[in-house]
């Protein structure tokens, strides 16, 4: 596939050298291929029925799976503050390592032109491409000054009451701090539901706000804005760039009630590492004040939890009829044949796992994401195990705009794995971090944890324990395999510029 998409760039250089009078057409872009990016927020791994949830309903997504190539194990590197969306799409849009995004986004804050210059959008538009958004943006770049056409730009979640949920936290700490009343502080749509007869929020009630705030769910806001530029597109020859964002499937996880009622909560399976709760919730970030934790009542019960996996499963389902229609309207436009799709998220979510909601942790529940490519000669249907990370996506773009990549990205194309599912991946290891209250490296079939506030490492054997339950890091036979990992996430700190030092943990764990 590379060697054909080269050898067109050939032919058009040539064409250029030999003062063809269609050669100024090729280099602002005309005859490149389109990229659509589908990018949803906090859409887990295990939450499409084509990659192993028998549960979940996703024909459109599973349309993606069987009509291109994916990746099973795609990661996130975690984030710098509770919203790990920001972390994550920092890193997409500029292609930069997480704490060298960090400091890229304080750039765009100040409103640095050579910074906005060097984003993704802007890389594109150099080569000639039409560039668009719509949706959730939650970077400190401006949309509308990074793209060519933005519309629709969200902030961070459809919450009308997060500022309830504070007043809420102050109001329990000044009269009690007790854990065991918190939940009788927590407003409307937290802390719920307490039991089958607590009812007074529901997904489908549009007075609630949130996804139903303008009047039209917001996923289907994103399919209109994407629908309208594919027509108008579709009469144009210059190649586009789509970066379509839903906001789905982040709470307020709201849907219409038939897609509720596709999931009883009879059918509806608990998490095999369910817990009531989280030994380690207060020293890792994840306390249960934390607004993603307080959704749900403490202890967590499995009526809640299934709660909240039905209406996990509902938003989903909505979300994905969208993306089935902008896959038709892809299709009706004649531009198919010529277009790549990338879909991924900006990370995972716990919804009951590990006693968790939400995605502050490092279990793969909460990092690892779906990755599905389709495009002109992407295979079909195959499902790639090598590791990669979701911003890799950004590289990818840009080898198939036939853009060099600049020395500031340092994620890299996944497309010459595409091309050869046989080929070794870019990684020797994953890395992670949440905040300076947790730090991981996955390496050949093992994980380790650090949460250096505690001084605790986890150790994880993901091929005999791919549900993460077994904490092996206290026995004897595994030290040397605990030492190993460790001192090599050492190095993966440095490499990265991490700034939490480990040492005094090191110390405490081995010695």
């Amino acid at each position: 596939m590379r060697k054909i998409f080269y050898s067109i760039c050939a032919f058009f250089c040539l064409a250029a050298c030999s003062g063809n009078p269609g050669a100024e057409d090729q280099a602002e872009g005309k005859g490149k291929p389109n990229i659509v990016f589908l990018f949803t927020d906090d859409q887990t791994f295990a939450s499409i029925q084509a990659l192993g949830n028998s549960e979940i309903h996703t024909p459109n997504l599973d349309r993606l799976v069987a009509d291109g190539t994916s990746f099973t194990h795609a990661y996130n590197m975690g984030g710098w503050n509770g919203a790990i969306c920001v972390a994550s799409r920092s890193m997409m849009i500029s292609g930069s390592y997480i704490w060298d995004a960090q400091e890229v986004a304080k750039q765009w804050g100040k409103g640095d032109s050579t910074a906005l210059e060097h984003t993704w959008p802007q890389l594109m538009e150099g080569a000639g491409y039409s560039t668009y958004m719509t949706g959730k943006w939650h970077v400190e770049a401006p949309a509308d000054q990074v793209f060519q056409e933005a519309r629709h730009i969200r902030a961070g979640m459809p919450k009308d009451n997060g500022n309830q949920l504070g007043a809420a936290v102050k109001k329990w700490k000044a009269e009690s701090g007790d854990m065991k009343d918190w939940n009788d502080y927590m407003p409307l749509g937290y802390g719920r539901p307490k039991s089958p007869e607590d009812q007074e929020w529901q997904p489908y009630d549009t007075i609630n706000g949130g996804f139903w705030k303008g009047g039209k769910h917001w996923s289907e806001v994103v399919r209109d804005d994407a629908i309208d530029f594919i027509q108008a597109a579709s009469q144009k020859e210059d190649p586009f760039f789509m970066y379509l964002a839903f906001n789905a499937p982040h709470d307020p996880r709201q849907a219409p009630k038939e897609y509720i009622d596709m999931y009883p909560l009879e059918e509806i399976e608990i998490p095999e590492s369910f817990l009531p709760e989280y030994p380690y919730k207060d020293d890792i970030g994840a306390e249960p004040t934390l607004r993603d934790e307080a959704l749900a009542p403490f202890p967590r019960t499995e009526y809640a939890v299934k709660v909240h996996r039905q209406e996990y499963y509902a938003i989903i389902s909505h979300l994905d009829e969208q993306i089935g229609k902008i896959l038709d309207a892809l299709e009706a436009s004649g531009k198919l044949d010529n277009t790549y799709i990338f879909m991924t998220a900006d990370h995972g979510l716990s919804v009951g796992n590990h006693g968790l909601i939400g995605k502050q942790s490092l279990y793969d529940h909460s990092i690892r994401v779906p990755l599905m490519v389709t495009g002109p000669g992407v295979p079909k249907g195959v499902k790639l195990d090598q590791e990669v990370y979701l911003q890799d996506i950004m590289a990818s773009s840009l080898e198939l705009a036939g853009i060099e990549k600049p020395s500031y990205v340092h994620f890299n194309s996944f497309m010459d794995i595409v091309e050869d599912n046989q080929a070794t991946g870019h990684y020797t290891e994953i890395y992670g971090a949440y905040r300076h209250l947790q730090r991981m490296i996955r390496k050949d079939g093992y994980k380790l944890i650090v949460y250096p506030k505690i001084n605790k490492v986890l150790l994880y054997d993901l091929n005999a324990d791919p549900n993460e339950m077994k904490d092996l890091a206290a026995d004897p036979a595994m030290k040397s395999k605990v030492n190993q990992l460790f001192d090599e996430l050492l190095k993966l700190q440095q490499d990265m510029k991490d700034p939490v030092d480990l040492s005094a943990t090191y110390k405490e764990v081995l010695g």
